[in-house]
């Protein structure tokens, strides 16, 4: 492998912008000095002049549609887009179709990584009412964690037995990752907007069919399922001011057994966005009001939320233009997360150093993950250098999901992804993606 060095950059990392040269080598940050004082040689030289380098993102939520829903996206397709953004790693969920709640169905989604992925890899292993020994079988060196649904959205994976969540929280062992609403509460909320609009509800009322009640009722069951066990718990998308109440900030990140996530798009839209941007901003739980957006975006600046993530979920146009209740939930995201992120930098919201320590930092160091998350000398070589100053539009023309579309058409960008690096490679360059290497297996120090 070639070496490269990047030099006279702005590297942020660990709290800190600092001026500096970066070699790369063998796949790893080989060196890391002052700017100007690297005195070694390189196959390549990177002038980093006005540019930013940042650890590469770790996306601790994805949904890749792969095997059995390739019309929405592949893991090829979607770790092309993801590189793209500049995302180098990314967490898998499960709820393909087949859905993978065995070893072998986990085993085949690894496999088919390993041949067509550009960006590093791990995978969810699903729960049902009824896999608790496939759970238990899993090695958590080598798998992420388990997901459990406690709230039905795409495919059909609810776990709703009280029983079967008991033994769960109780004997799993590694991390378990939730999506937290309550059914009956949306059921029940959905019939009574169903009786006045019949199936053509309104999108507007999507945030108050998938309720604030609903999110917290689920998400304070599984803190006190994980508290009564001692449960590494992990909550998805938070998209509520009141959930906020469940979890901690006084002790540090490494001692937390309770984690929470907010995603890209809770952090930018609102309720209001409904009236303009439609079903395209439809997800589950539910974009809400302006007031929990400002809550969600002061819980990332005051750490009670501890990673950012993109639940990216890629549908067909064509589904996604159906009636409310046919239309399914979720949309793509993983091309466009940073460079919003970077824009809320631009807007005072948040600082580059927050934004790399809640998508690189500390992904790595809640999931364990062995020698990734920062820009530090040993460690592999994923990263993504951004051009801060570089407007440009989101345009059909210029996006790399499979399925076409984005919630953020026509959006203007401050900030540019100039070149992506997973594991020493450039995978993406100047708008180009860069297809000759594949991404590796995320493993765990567990």
């Amino acid at each position: 492998m070639s070496s490269i060095l990047i030099k006279n950059t702005a590297v942020v990392n660990e709290g800190k912008i600092i001026a500096a040269d970066v070699c790369i080598e063998d796949g790893k940050f080989k060196t890391i000095v002052a700017s100007g004082t690297f005195s070694g040689s390189a196959d390549r030289v990177i002038d980093g002049t006005n540019l930013h380098l940042l650890p590469g993102l770790i996306d601790d939520q994805v949904h890749f549609r792969e095997p059995g829903l390739t019309s929405k996206g592949d893991l090829f397709t979607e770790s092309r887009a993801a590189v793209a953004g500049g995302i180098t790693s990314y967490m898998e969920m499960p709820n393909t179709n087949p859905p993978a709640t065995t070893r072998e169905l986990l085993e085949a989604k690894y496999q088919r990584a390993s041949e067509v992925s550009l960006a590093n890899y791990s995978f969810f292993m699903g729960t049902t009412n009824t896999n608790l020994q496939e759970l238990l079988s899993i090695d958590p060196k080598e798998v992420c964690g388990v997901k459990i649904f406690m709230g039905s959205s795409t495919g059909d994976m609810l776990v709703d037995d009280p029983i079967a969540l008991e033994n769960i929280f109780a004997q799993v062992k590694t991390l378990i990752a939730v999506h937290c609403e309550v059914d009956p509460m949306i059921k029940a909320n959905a019939e009574k907007y169903r009786q006045e609009y019949g199936e053509d509800v309104p999108l507007k009322y999507h945030h108050l069919i998938r309720s604030e009640e609903a999110c917290y009722a689920s998400s304070s069951f599984a803190v006190n399922l994980a508290t009564k066990h001692n449960s590494r718990l992990h909550i998805l998308h938070i998209s509520t001011a009141k959930e906020l109440s469940l979890f901690r900030n006084d002790i540090p990140l490494k001692e937390k057994r309770i984690t929470s996530e907010a995603c890209v798009h809770h952090l930018w839209f609102t309720n209001a966005d409904y009236e303009t941007r439609g079903s395209k901003i439809k997800w589950n739980p539910a974009i809400k009001t302006l007031n929990d957006r400002t809550a969600i975006r002061a819980a990332v600046n005051e750490n009670l939320i501890d990673v950012i993530a993109t639940d990216h979920a890629p549908h067909t146009i064509e589904e996604k233009s159906q009636s409310y209740f046919k239309c399914p939930s979720g949309g793509p995201l993983v091309q466009h997360a940073l460079v919003a992120l970077l824009e809320m930098y631009h807007q005072g919201v948040f600082s580059l150093e927050k934004i790399v320590e809640k998508t690189s930092h500390n992904v790595a160091d809640m999931f364990q993950i062995a020698n990734r998350g920062y820009i530090k000398e040993g460690f592999a070589a994923d990263c993504v250098l951004v051009n801060l100053r570089d407007p440009w539009q989101v345009k059909k023309e210029n996006l790399l999901y499979k399925c076409g579309w984005s919630p953020f058409e026509d959006q203007t960008f401050q900030s540019k992804v100039i070149k992506t690096f997973v594991n020493g490679h450039v995978v993406y360059e100047d708008g180009k993606i860069i297809d000759q290497s594949r991404g590796e297996r995320l493993t765990f120090n567990r």
